[in-house]
């Protein structure tokens, strides 16, 4: 199966180009936040939601082309996800992130968080100047569902209780909102129909869940050298994702240890059998199967070119994770 570089190769160059004018974008200004900011976008990273909305813009196009609106959304969807990064890390007091010190190992909180705020601001004042109403309310709804998805996990650590839509309202919110709304708005400045906008709106979506889900079977079954962190790092937390919501279903002995905490010695490693020994793994590869199909099932009406076939291998390839 393709690398994600490999698959947003038809808009290489754009992505390229994205990351020297994100430089030049936030170039002027105080020398901490530069400084943090070259941090991150020289941090690798894969691109893969600036690489959609840059797929989306060109297949869209009659003739391929890509408009300086376009190019200026895709380097909005890439602050916003980078400043929700920065944020989280802070929260989850990580120490690295895909191997690089976080921003607030490397400077410290207060820098962390201000380079954040500063980068939401930018990304908002770059939105504002596309002056097209639409996609503002499409971005910023993005940045209130990045923060509530974060509020909605804090609230519900260590709750057996909790539905699974909540689990997949957070899902929704954390990872799936960015893409589908950059999608819809990619579309909105294509001139699509009100149909197409909310299917693509629905493919990225659909995209983000499988993605999310697919992040959380990895979470029980990688290796921390897959994984860049320790595995069941979520569980540990009090995090409670697909697997163990399937698990808690079949093995009612695990609420116990949730709603504990873990607290007794050998507990975690006891929630981890329970859930690997049930059906809930199989049961969340399947969710992130119907999430990935669905996904894809929506550009049916999308012509055929290089930046249309890649958009269709993608869900195919969050899958390819699991693999």
């Amino acid at each position: 199966m393709a690398t994600v570089t490999e698959l947003l190769t038809p808009v290489e160059l754009d992505l390229e180009t994205l990351l020297n004018d994100l430089r030049s974008l936030i170039g002027a200004g105080h020398p901490i936040l530069q400084a943090a900011a070259e941090h991150l976008f020289s941090a690798g990273g894969k691109r893969l939601r600036p690489g959609i909305v840059l797929l989306i813009s060109r297949a869209l196009s009659p003739e391929g082309d890509l408009s300086a609106r376009h190019r200026r959304l895709a380097e909005i969807t890439e602050m916003i996800h980078t400043a929700s990064l920065v944020h989280d890390d802070v929260v989850d007091e990580a120490a690295t992130r895909r191997g690089v010190p976080t921003v607030h190992s490397r400077f410290n909180h207060r820098v962390a968080v201000l380079a954040g705020d500063f980068l939401f601001a930018q990304a908002s004042w770059h939105l504002a100047n596309l002056d097209n109403l639409d996609v503002v309310k499409l971005l910023s709804r993005v940045i209130m569902d990045l923060a509530d998805g974060e509020v909605k996990q804090g609230l519900y650590r260590y709750d057996a209780g909790q539905s699974f839509s909540t689990y997949l309202e957070k899902s929704y919110c954390k990872t799936a909102s960015l893409i589908a709304n950059s999608a819809q708005a990619a579309g909105v400045l294509s001139e699509q129909s009100e149909e197409h906008l909310k299917l693509l709106h629905r493919f990225g979506r659909q995209l983000g869940l499988a993605f999310q889900v697919v992040d959380d079977i990895l979470d029980f079954t990688a290796s921390d050298q897959q994984l860049g962190k320790p595995s069941a790092s979520d569980l540990a937390s009090g995090y409670l994702t697909a697997p163990a919501l399937f698990a808690l279903e079949e093995r009612p002995a695990l609420a116990g240890l949730i709603e504990r905490e873990f607290a007794d010695e050998g507990d975690l490693q006891q929630a981890l059998e329970l859930v690997r020994d049930s059906e809930a793994i199989p049961r969340t590869r399947e969710l992130a199967e119907n999430f990935a199909k669905e996904s894809r099932d929506a550009l049916f009406w999308i012509e055929d070119s290089p930046f249309s076939r890649a958009l269709l291998d993608l869900p195919q390839f969050v899958l390819s994770r699991l693999y």
